[in-house]
């Protein structure tokens, strides 16, 4: 299980990633770019959504997504409005801290390799 305090102390630990978190919603970025934030819920189509701050999405490749949600389905899922999107559904409550640290350091790496959009 990690806590909110926990997630912090990772977060402080990766270089270059800000905490843009509020009361209510989890958010944060490297280098300008999200690399994980709060699964804002839906329990039923036209509902209005809710954050759900036992579950973080967090950036990653679509192949690794599909492989995490199959290896582990008990810690990472899917939903209609993240499906095809590079980011995985993570419930905080069963991960492991470690294994949340080497997630989010290679969301911040996914990040660093997508190639950067022109104005």
């Amino acid at each position: 299980m990690v806590t909110r305090a926990e997630l912090r102390e990772i977060i402080i630990a990766l270089p270059d990633v800000v905490d843009g978190s509020s009361e209510d919603r989890l958010g944060f970025s490297y280098r300008g770019k999200g690399i994980a934030w709060t699964f804002m819920q839906r329990d039923a189509p036209r509902k209005p959504r809710w954050p759900n701050l036992d579950v973080l999405a967090i950036s990653c490749p679509l192949e690794h997504k599909e492989m995490l949600i199959a290896a582990a389905p008990d810690i990472y899922f899917d939903d209609d409005h993240y499906r095809g999107y590079p980011a995985v559904l993570t419930r905080l409550p069963v991960i492991d801290g470690e294994e949340l640290a080497h997630l989010l350091r290679r969301a911040c790496e996914f990040q660093l390799s997508k190639p950067k959009r022109r104005r």
